[in-house]
């Protein structure tokens, strides 16, 4: 290999490492999973590195088109129907400031991001899903999507309207309230407060009429678990709340609880030994918690751990748990 050779490599490279953010993003965006992301930007990779460069006269637009397409490919695989079946599926939390998370510039941005819209996202098709974000979040045209895509503009129009339809008839009136850090540490300090309380009534009062909480069991059910109602939450929520000595074994042993934003939503994040064991989002409507998310699997909390480990948190809300 020549010296211009090795320059142009490392060039190419470059080109690739400056848009692996947004590509990142994207995937995320399309999958739900950063580690499904990770591995489709891997995979964009080696086919940048395979290809004859000189040939691509736009990389950012070759790019995206690759990691779309990887990404639908993964969407559409019988392994992805079976396993992100609606309403058997959640997307993996990460804490603010995730490069993954970017853009969020604009209030589409930010929402197509949430946890809400992410597990909305699982009742469109791929190619619904792909046109959806590739236009509201990375504003695309619909000339450039038809590209990214291999359809018409008239089928990007169409896959948009019907994107845009099905989330708004799934998705609650007004959507989620956006929050501040200060606002969502109160949220979920008065949560803690009042499910810590023992009194029912006090945590009834904090959700929406028609709240919903949703666990997936750290893992072990092989499914969501799902509440609906008040009542029924506020007693869930009063139970897995309260410390017991099997709870602190299962964790080994006692964590401290912390205030975060994860996907823009007021999170809880339990805390053992530098590692977070769990998390808590909260969707807020009106001022009241309209949703409710309990994430303990290991493998959806890798990647918000890592981000946690590198930060200095503010004095966390309880201690010992």
């Amino acid at each position: 290999m020549t010296t211009s050779d090795v320059s142009a490599d490392r060039f190419d490279t470059g080109r690739f490492e400056a848009d692996r953010a947004r590509l990142a993003s994207l995937s995320y965006r399309l999958l739900g999973s950063a580690a499904d992301a990770e591995d489709v930007v891997q995979d964009a990779f080696l086919q940048w590195q395979a290809a004859d460069r000189r040939r691509i006269r736009v990389p950012e637009a070759w790019l995206t088109k690759v990691v779309t397409h990887l990404c639908l490919d993964r969407l559409r695989s019988a392994r992805a129907r079976r396993e992100r079946a609606v309403g058997a599926w959640l997307p993996e939390p990460l804490l603010d400031g995730d490069p993954m998370l970017g853009p969020a510039d604009t209030f589409e941005q930010r929402e197509s991001v949430s946890l809400a819209v992410l597990t909305l996202m699982e009742r469109l098709s791929p190619l619904e899903r792909a046109v959806y974000l590739l236009r509201e979040a990375f504003s695309y045209s619909h000339a450039e999507i038809a590209g990214i895509l291999d359809v018409t503009e008239s089928a990007s129009q169409q896959h948009l309207h019907r994107a845009r339809s099905r989330l708004t008839a799934a998705r609650r009136r007004g959507g989620a309230d956006e929050v501040d850090p200060a606002s969502a540490r109160r949220i979920v300090e008065e949560f803690l407060d009042a499910a810590s309380s023992g009194r029912t009534e006090r945590l009834v009062a904090l959700l929406t009429d028609d709240v919903t909480a949703i666990s997936d069991g750290a893992g072990l059910t092989g499914k969501l678990l799902r509440y609906d109602t008040p009542r029924r939450v506020a007693a869930v929520a009063r139970a897995g709340f309260t410390p017991t000595r099997a709870k602190r074994r299962f964790a080994g042993g006692t964590p401290a609880v912390h205030s975060a934003l994860v996907n823009g939503a007021p999170a809880l994040l339990f805390v053992l030994g530098g590692r977070v064991i769990g998390c808590v989002t909260f969707d807020v409507v009106g001022g009241r918690i309209a949703t409710v998310r309990g994430i303990a699997a290991p493998a959806r909390l890798a990647r918000l751990g890592e981000a946690w480990r590198r930060r200095e948190p503010e004095a966390p809300l309880v201690a010992r748990w």
